[in-house]
């Protein structure tokens, strides 16, 4: 199958709609003709708050971004109560400009919605919001949390994401925008959690070229990785090296990145071997592993690897 088989997979527009749209706001429709017909995927990632989308996926949307290809990350709450020190409506713009400059690193666009940071609950009115976001997008892929862990943000943003794999394909479900007429996959981002069951890595991509981009990236995350985020102290605060010293902040972000993302290459080292090849995958440094939801739509092997483009051809019976 070649690359170009991807526009089989596009959720393309009733001629109807998009009649309807060039009379109400022409430019709007021109613009979303040339993104159906452009040839190139479309990628969302749903994270709870303004980092998580950034953090699990953040090097693979650099890659997916470089190739062309358009990835939104979207932050489902503000993150408004996302801090030691401060909180309210100053906090939620803060993170919002800290997710924007990721964003803008990372070659990919970000949208933050406004709702209260632990405050996010699986409702008629969210299951609509995020179904219409990914039909908005047109999505190929969509990205989110398993809805199992730590923290109810996260649960209830898989929540919503696994309600929407069947809705966005539903006609008089959000009649007031068009559905699509092909499910996207809808994939997990990797966790720790192992009740009901463990994270379970099909896919495994190896971010080594860009995990230098993808630590300047979160550089601009200062509220998070600097200052410690909800849990975080003065204390905390003053064990990251100070502003005045961007080098040596850069220094001690790297080193813990470099211990997460090798620590995710060896944990999914298997999956490496299955896309890359026992060779490659055994030089692999750093990756972002992501499992697929069965609520969406179920791709071959060979429909990955146009999905995920950046993978080299490898003999499949040389893998196992």
């Amino acid at each position: 199958m070649s690359r170009s088989v991807a526009f089989l997979y596009r959720p393309l527009r009733s001629f109807g709609v998009l009649l309807l749209l060039a009379v109400a706001c022409p430019g709007l429709a021109a613009a979303q003709e040339e993104a159906a017909d452009d040839g190139k995927l479309r990628i969302i990632c749903f994270g709870a708050h303004p980092d998580d989308a950034e953090y699990k996926s953040g090097g693979t949307a650099a890659m997916w971004a470089a190739a062309g290809h358009h990835v939104k990350l979207v932050s489902v709450t503000n993150g408004d109560i996302g801090h030691w020190q401060m909180s309210g409506g100053a906090l939620a713009q803060r993170r919002t400009a800290e997710s924007a400059a990721v964003a803008k690193h990372l070659g990919v666009t970000s949208q933050v919605l406004d709702i209260h940071d632990g405050e996010l609950m699986p409702t008629l009115e969210n299951r609509r919001t995020i179904t219409r976001l990914i039909r908005d997008w047109e999505a190929d892929i969509v990205i989110a949390h398993r809805p199992w862990d730590y923290h109810p943000d996260h649960r209830y943003t898989g929540v919503l994401v696994q309600d929407a794999a069947f809705m966005v394909s539903v006609p008089f479900f959000c009649p007031d925008t068009p559905p699509l007429k092909k499910n996207p996959v809808f994939l997990y981002s990797s966790d720790r959690f192992q009740k009901p069951y463990r994270f379970q890595a099909d896919i495994a991509v190896a971010i080594d070229g860009v995990f230098e981009q993808k630590v300047d990236a979160l550089m601009a995350l200062v509220s998070q990785t600097f200052e410690g985020g909800a849990l975080g102290s003065a204390e905390t605060m003053a064990a990251a090296p100070p502003e005045s010293k961007p080098e040596l902040r850069r220094q001690w972000l790297r080193e813990r990145w470099h211990k997460r993302q090798s620590s995710e290459a060896d944990q999914h080292r298997n999956a490496l071997v299955r896309w890359y090849g026992e060779e490659r995958a055994s030089q692999v440094k750093y990756a972002e592993a992501f499992e697929i939801c069965e609520y969406g739509r179920q791709p071959t092997a060979e429909e990955i690897r146009v999905l995920f483009p950046f993978f080299p051809e490898v003999d499949e019976g040389a893998t196992k």
